[in-house]
């Protein structure tokens, strides 16, 4: 299948969607202004994967399947061990493939943001401290800065099996949602 760009129609609406891209790239809120346009159910991976005190929760990948037999949905294509189930059931990937200096800016003022206010995230957690970005391996910047070109590679991997949406940069995004996507949505709707 071809790789699809902003402005190119979509060959059939989306019904299970997959928002990809890297860690502050805007997956989440890409989702939730989908799952609005389209009636989607939204489930955040987040959500079912962090248990209290970051520990991973033992119901996520039955939660998963659970989700992905329903109709119409859209989540984020992450966690490694929920990709295979999320992709069988996927009809669309919508690729936040935003520049590097973006997600970087994006993901370390959210993350900023988050530990100033004290926002609480999934389940009790909050962002940890930002001192624990030079200790630990595996804190959300550091994880953002790994993981952007690997990121890249698995999801130009789908393109053979799934129809993907590549979206480089907001404007993008914003062309897209009010084009392609939305003339879809106006073709549900007759």
């Amino acid at each position: 299948m071809p790789l699809l760009g902003p402005a190119d129609p979509l060959p059939h609406v989306p019904r299970r969607v997959l928002v990809a891209g890297n860690a502050g790239s805007g997956k989440s809120t890409l989702c939730r202004r989908i799952a609005d346009q389209h009636d989607l159910l939204r489930v955040e991976l987040d959500s079912l994967y962090w248990g209290p005190q970051w520990t991973p929760r033992p119901e996520f990948l039955a939660e998963v399947a659970a989700f992905t037999r329903e109709d119409r949905w859209i989540t984020e294509y992450q966690y490694k061990v929920a990709r295979p189930a999320l992709l069988a059931r996927a009809d669309t990937v919508v690729w936040l493939d935003h520049q590097f200096p973006v997600v970087m800016g994006r993901l370390v003022s959210r993350t900023v943001r988050r530990r100033a206010a004290g926002v609480e995230l999934w389940n009790g957690n909050q962002e940890p401290s930002l001192w624990s970005a030079f200790t630990d391996s595996e804190h959300i910047l550091r994880w953002g800065w790994k993981s952007y070109r690997r990121n890249r590679a698995r999801v130009l991997a789908l393109v053979d099996d799934v129809v993907v949406v590549r979206l480089r940069g907001q404007g993008q995004v914003e062309r897209w949602l009010s084009g392609p996507l939305a003339s879809v949505g106006e073709e549900r709707a007759r």
